[in-house]
């Protein structure tokens, strides 16, 4: 699998709860969106193949933000990640 298709899978994943997420559910998966998406674009510019080293910089991008999260969104975000990762 690419990064290109391992970013598609998470954001599928993503998407297909949407229409049975909670607000905090909404909230969390469009927040790790981001984070994905920037980790796939970063290992793709790096010429990186390695989804464990894509998985790393999800959770690096996440870590880096936890200021910027209240402490019960950034468990939120953390378990979805968990969730789509798994």
């Amino acid at each position: 699998m690419t990064i290109q298709e391992y970013e598609e899978k998470l954001l599928k994943l993503i998407d297909d709860g949407i229409d049975i997420a909670t607000d905090d559910e909404l909230f969390a998966g469009g927040y790790l969106r981001g984070h994905i998406s920037l980790a796939a674009a970063d290992c793709e510019s790096q010429n990186e193949l390695q989804l464990s080293v894509m998985k790393e910089k999800v959770e690096q991008s996440i870590t880096d933000a936890k200021s910027e999260l209240s402490p019960s969104d950034y468990v939120l975000v953390c378990q979805m990640w968990q969730k789509v990762s798994a």
